[in-house]
């Protein structure tokens, strides 16, 4: 848990490292609440990529990160290209041998794009 903690603090840094704007007053980050739900979301998206992986299929991802995420997104007024960046900066920041085999390294990353591309 440690690491994932790691890793989506360091993808959640990124996003706002690009979308600094987000900070400004009345924007989706502009208070602690709001940033703590941010990576909270990351987070999330995170164990349910590592869940995926424990189970052998996308179902968890599906069922409780996908489903009407985008939705509520859109109606909450939040973007989506900031965690879209965060799950970026999260593949493309992973490594074999460093964080797992090359083979888990792969089916990560797959899972990572699908959530991508269910938010782009």
């Amino acid at each position: 848990a440690g690491n994932i903690d790691n890793v989506a603090q360091e993808a959640y840094n990124a996003c706002i490292k690009k979308y600094s704007y987000l900070n400004d007053a009345g924007q989706a980050n502009s208070t602690q609440t709001f940033k703590d739900k941010c990576l909270r979301d990351v987070k999330h998206y995170l164990r349910l990529i590592n869940y995926s992986l424990v189970v052998g299929g996308t179902g968890p991802l599906d069922e409780w990160g996908i489903a009407g995420q985008r939705e509520v997104y859109r109606a909450l007024g939040l973007p989506t290209a900031p965690y879209v960046e965060a799950l970026s900066y999260a593949r493309n920041r992973g490594c074999a041998p460093r964080d797992m085999s090359a083979q888990a390294l792969l089916e990560y990353n797959a899972l990572l794009d699908y959530v991508i591309n269910s938010l782009s």
